[in-house]
């Protein structure tokens, strides 16, 4: 959420120009946002305002404003319009009548009532009425009002921006709520946030881990970091190399319809997945594919690859955004729009991922890629801005409202993503695509919740897959 203050001018009324009867009014319509600000400014959290589970249990039965929420408008219409700059406020007594609830349109009259020379304090009548001309708070307010002229321009204020990051985690995690819980493979989770990670997602339904390493390095964990893993099963171990090719194994036999790296290193685990005697290779290139929630993006973004490919060829670019659509598809996004990234947004012979973008836009034509609309060379800018597109003449239904990014190359994708993620706050999954089933490749530097994201992603894919299997 934005609150944007525009600059306006401020003009009070001095004691001696208000007459018995004079009044100004200020009408504000409360939104979600507005509960959540007041709540921040005050700390009061109380939760029949900030719970929507349990304000639903309550008198009102669903969340309604602070009750000064509708007072602080009094003191905004005293403080900056009536008698504005200069006011001082002596006494207030105010009856909150009926709730404001989320959506009502609140329209604040403030009234002079009596004036008294001597002190130069004025009383004031205070109504506030909603959209159905219902009281929500009356009162009075005792002032002393201001003996000289002031007008100025109102002081400009910072946008608010509101990002809560449990709010977007719990969002995804709803998405798979009511699916059964899909078992999936996890190889060597032999430290704190690998264990807890899997455990977190089976805690939410998303998964049945099984957890494939040394089991009494799992279980030194588990009890060192307070981890439930009772009622898991653990696939016991010698080593890093040997749980990468268990978890394999596994998922090759039909045990796990999912795999997830834990704290072993990518090389290990990607080796067996890649093995062309006993991995889960497909016809398909394999490609690692974040899912980024970004709070000052206005849509999803898929970011490939940034993990597996170092320098793709055109050919396999090919198979990586293919591979995105699929997902971008199973997130319930029809028709993704495809940028194609570069440096530059025109074709430049001596720029290889410019030529690339051109050929991969013409494929897309030829219907070499389905299910996307495609367009490169974008730059970044470009790309998620539709005032750098303009600005720039960029005429594109790709351009400012990209979905899929498709990066030149592992290293300029995996800055994007590491800055979107820890410079911009996004809520960030990663997964595996191309194989025989979705693989959950995270950092070592991830959180639990990243890797539980992961695997919420993850769940999505494999109950795709059963759809298409017939199962």
């Amino acid at each position: 959420m934005h609150i944007n203050q525009q600059q306006r001018m401020i003009v009070n009324r001095t004691f001696d120009e208000i007459q018995i009867g004079d009044n100004a009014s200020l009408t504000r319509t409360l939104h979600a946002d507005d509960i959540k600000l007041f709540a921040i400014m005050t700390g009061d959290v109380n939760p029949a305002v900030v719970d929507p589970e349990f304000a639903h249990s309550g008198i009102f039965r669903e969340v309604v404003a602070h009750g000064m929420w509708s007072g602080s408008l009094i003191s905004t219409v005293l403080g900056t319009q009536f008698p504005g700059p200069g006011t001082i406020l002596i006494d207030q007594s105010l009856h909150f009548a009926r709730p404001v609830r989320v959506g009502d349109t609140i329209t604040i009259t403030i009234t002079a009532k009596q004036k008294f020379e001597h002190n130069k304090h004025i009383i004031l009548d205070c109504l506030c009425l909603n959209q159905d001309g219902l009281p929500v708070v009356q009162g009075s307010a005792e002032v002393l009002a201001p003996t000289q002229k002031v007008e100025r321009q109102a002081m400009h204020m910072p946008d608010v921006t509101f990002d809560n990051k449990e709010e977007r985690f719990n969002r995804l995690i709803s998405r798979v709520k009511g699916l059964e819980p899909i078992p999936m493979a996890v190889a060597h989770p032999c430290d704190r946030e690998s264990l807890k990670g899997p455990v977190m997602a089976a805690q939410e339904g998303i998964i049945e881990p099984i957890l494939v390493g040394p089991e009494s390095k799992i279980r030194a964990v588990a009890e060192e970091f307070d981890i439930d893993i009772s009622g898991i099963r653990i696939v016991d171990t010698k080593h890093s190399h040997e749980s990468a090719a268990l978890a394999v194994t596994l998922v090759r036999t039909g045990d796990a319809e999912a795999l997830m790296k834990g704290s072993l290193h990518t090389d290990e685990l990607m080796g067996e997945v890649v093995s062309r005697a006993n991995g889960l290779r497909t016809a398909r290139r394999i490609s690692h594919v974040f899912l980024m929630d970004v709070p000052t993006y206005h849509r999803p973004l898929l970011i490939t690859d940034a993990a597996i490919n170092i320098a793709p060829t055109l050919e396999e670019k090919v198979d990586i955004i293919q591979n995105a659509i699929d997902l971008a598809h199973i997130l319930g996004i029809p028709d993704p729009k495809v940028a194609i990234l570069s440096a530059v947004e025109t074709v430049n012979p001596k720029i290889q991922s410019t030529l690339d973008a051109a050929a991969l836009c013409k494929m897309a034509d030829r219907g070499q890629i389905k299910g996307g609309t495609l367009d490169g060379p974008l730059a970044f800018d470009n790309a998620v801005s539709i005032e750098a597109a303009i600005t720039k003449g960029i005429k594109s239904s790709v351009a400012g409202h990209a979905e899929i990014l498709v990066v030149p190359d592992l290293e300029s994708g995996n800055m994007v993503a590491k800055q979107l993620e820890y410079l911009a706050n996004a809520l960030t999954a990663g997964v595996v695509l191309g194989a025989k089933v979705p693989i959950v490749l995270t950092s070592r530097a991830d959180t639990a919740e990243t890797r539980t994201a992961s695997c919420a992603v993850a769940a999505l894919i494999a109950h795709a897959n059963r759809k298409k299997s017939g199962a």
